[in-house]
């Protein structure tokens, strides 16, 4: 019993501390104040009040605030245990090492050995139960996988090309709605970057189209005939439908991927998926929006080539389409676009984790911050547009063709063969200066909007309140 009062002194201690008006009663301000250094969110703050409140009056008495630690402290201890493979009573990097294997994360002995740094008060290198309670006394207990969560891409990025999706949601941001305002807060940073790089966007589409006929020159001179073929307003052209297709996509293809999620995972609710299972979910998900939405590509492509007066608007190309070459026009290029898909995901995944890692190793600590979060997911979906760029110059080739109704359709390999004789290998990356040009534009844009959407919203990018504030009065 020595020990249970030992523990309920340490209790009364904390409570002591918390309870800055002396009341008798922490509530959920006095424990904000008191738990803000921890780094945690006002989330998890009212979800502490709520579980431990037992009688409902919306504030902790000792009594519940004693119960909340003990069952929790009771999970910690389990939680340790399980942790404690050789069960010395000690937690090394080896054994982090091997608990976060088991979630699907891999890391190396130095990216445990940092994990281990950030919890050892007493410089042993390894976690004693004390560090260990101390350090997830008020963290609810998923924290193992929230060391990988601040690395999920949880950002929606769009530098216009294919959406990434966000990894994996825990259960509770499904049910606080937290999902639904991040998909949000990206649909609404990718309408703004996009509409924002329109016009490179659209040179993009000539250049992809028209190769080195009509666009001699450099990206000014291109600028300047748009502008005299249609006034300033023609550089957007087909921004339109670009902005509109965000939301649909972003929606089918986050729910694609939670259901193949759940066949994947065959119903075990709790297993990560690894790295090759989430890019084999991604590219399965992604195939399923862009085939969901593929006629919006075809219009994309369609009204930002169009010349003046040629269509009065989205519906209007559409009809257009439909007399002339019929319902199949619609579906243009789909096999290329679908065949890009497979090395974009792979090499932007293989990217982003290369990066992770880079960074993980070089510091200490594990919130590595939304501008590296935006750096790394710039530079791996960079990277995975250059590899599936020629495709998508074909894919793009093969909607701008106005085919009459039963002529032969062209075929992908064909188009693929002339451009290669003509015009060389180069051919098939007509358009990526404007291309390239676009992604610090667009992602400096998407990060602005993602700042201030986040603010308005209440929402960090990563789940949690901002607590940069909090420090500074403190």
């Amino acid at each position: 019993s020595h020990q249970l009062t030992l523990t309920e002194k340490r209790w009364a201690e904390l409570f002591d501390q918390l309870d800055l008006n002396k009341d008798g009663r922490i509530d959920i301000l006095e424990l904000q104040t008191g738990l803000a250094g921890r780094g945690l969110s006002s989330g998890s703050v009212e979800r502490i009040v709520e579980s431990g409140d037992t009688n409902h009056d919306g504030v902790l008495d000792f009594e519940e605030f004693t119960e909340y630690l003990r069952t929790n402290e009771k999970q910690l201890k389990l939680m340790f245990s399980s942790l404690d493979k050789n069960n010395d009573g000690e937690i090394d990097a080896a054994e982090i090492q091997l608990s976060l294997r088991s979630i699907g994360v891999n890391i190396s002995v130095e990216d445990a050995n940092r994990i281990l740094l950030s919890m050892d008060k007493d410089g042993t290198r390894t976690i004693d139960w004390n560090e260990w309670r101390d350090y997830f006394l008020f963290n609810s207990l998923n924290n193992m996988e929230d060391v990988a969560r601040y690395w999920k891409h949880s950002l929606i990025l769009d530098i216009g090309e294919q959406l990434t999706v966000p990894d994996e949601f825990s259960e509770e941001e499904k049910k606080s709605g937290y999902v639904w305002r991040q998909l949000m807060a990206g649909a609404m940073a990718g309408s703004v970057s996009r509409t924002g790089t329109a016009p490179l966007d659209r040179l993009k589409v000539f250049r992809q189209v028209h190769g080195s006929t009509h666009f001699k020159g450099n990206v000014l001179s291109s600028f300047r005939y748009m502008v005299k073929e249609g006034g300033v307003q023609s550089l957007w052209r087909g921004n339109g439908i670009n902005v509109l297709k965000i939301a649909p996509e972003t929606a089918i293809k986050f729910t694609a991927y939670e259901q193949i999620k759940n066949v994947m995972r065959g119903g075990n609710e709790t297993t990560n998926l690894r790295v090759h299972e989430r890019f084999v979910a991604g590219s399965l998900a992604g195939a399923v929006a862009q085939t969901a939405i593929y006629p919006m590509e075809v219009l994309k492509t369609r009204l930002t080539l169009r010349k003046t007066g040629q269509y009065s608007g989205i519906a209007d190309c559409a009809k257009q389409i439909i007399q002339r070459e019929g319902v199949t026009a619609f579906y243009k290029g789909y096999i290329p676009n679908l065949l890009g898909i497979v090395p974009y995901a792979g090499i932007d995944l293989a990217v982003y984790e290369t990066l992770k890692f880079a960074w993980l190793n070089r510091n200490r600590g594990l919130d590595p911050g939304v501008m590296v979060l935006v750096g790394c997911g710039a530079v791996s979906s960079t990277c995975g547009q250059l590899a599936s760029y020629p495709l998508a110059l074909i894919r793009t080739r093969m909607q701008a063709q106005a085919t009459e109704k039963g002529a032969p359709k062209p075929s992908m390999l064909k188009l693929f063969h002339s451009i290669v004789t003509q015009e060389g290998v180069a051919g098939l990356y007509r358009g990526i200066s404007p291309n390239l040009l676009k992604v610090i534009p667009a992602v400096s844009m998407s990060y602005v909007v993602y700042e201030y959407t986040r603010i308005v919203l209440g929402v960090d990018i990563e789940g949690r309140k901002r607590k940069k504030g909090k420090k500074k009065d403190g």
